[in-house]
């Protein structure tokens, strides 16, 4: 439990939120700033900073909790088609509160949210350049 992090607050009940679900690791409820409607995070009950301080069993439990809810959103939300789920991980990656998170992102067909990358070939060169620093 960090004392200053809002999502610690919302674990301890300090801080309001609507949950959708929870699993004894991890709780999700509603992002009060949604990309499109029926966005939502998922977090680990025990404070950690981002995915790389999370202890497996943690994102064991965020992870499987966000398939759970990735199925009832496309099942439950009308005109939902699909959805994003994407973490965050520092600043320059749009980490705003740090404390690991998922967003479940429920998209439907010409919904507004659009992220900043499109895809195009890359250079082949680079591309292996790059992975021999990852291997």
């Amino acid at each position: 439990m960090s004392e200053n992090c809002l999502f610690c607050g919302i674990v301890a009940g300090t801080i309001p939120s609507t949950q959708v679900g929870e699993n004894d690791r991890a709780i999700a409820f509603m992002d009060i700033a949604p990309a499109t409607p029926g966005h939502l995070l998922v977090i680990p009950r025990a404070h950690s900073t981002d995915l790389r301080e999370t202890a497996p069993e943690d994102l064991a439990a965020i992870t499987l909790l966000a398939q759970s809810l990735i199925g009832r959103v496309i099942e439950r939300l009308d005109g939902a088609t699909g959805a994003n789920l994407l973490s965050c991980i520092g600043p320059d990656a749009w980490q705003t509160v740090f404390h690991t998170h998922l967003h479940v992102i429920p998209r439907y067909p010409n919904d507004p949210m659009v992220l900043p990358w499109q895809p195009h070939a890359g250079d082949m060169d680079e591309i292996k350049a790059v992975s021999a620093k990852l291997v």
